[in-house]
């Protein structure tokens, strides 16, 4: 099952999630996106596969791994959750609202687009 969690509530939701390994973020945005703005990984680990390169990717994921979605405002970041958990991912989380909401509820010096 997806897990959908505001970024306001990533703190918990990756304290969690830590009973199952260590939690990644995974931002599937353009590296333009991540040029315009991008998160700090402070008490996580991160990690940028843009969304179309994922499935040629996808063996450098962990499928026992906790991983977190995020993207512009949530859309893609949840098709790469269902994926994810299609093909055997066990903890999948999409970060709701993106990084746009992340803005607003986390880090205000993350610029908006």
């Amino acid at each position: 099952m997806i897990a959908h969690v505001r970024p306001a509530q990533l703190t918990e939701w990756l304290a969690l999630a830590r009973a199952d390994g260590e939690p990644l973020v995974l931002d599937v945005r353009e590296p333009w996106e991540l040029q315009t703005a991008s998160v700090r990984a402070e008490g996580f680990d991160l990690l940028a596969i843009p969304m179309g390169e994922l499935p040629a990717r996808l063996h450098e994921l962990d499928k026992d791994r906790p991983i977190a979605c995020l993207c512009h405002h949530g859309a893609r970041s949840l098709r790469v959750a269902a994926f994810l958990e299609h093909n055997g991912f066990a903890q999948v989380a999409n970060v709701t609202g993106g990084i746009d909401a992340w803005s607003h509820e986390r880090d205000p010096g993350v610029p908006r687009y």
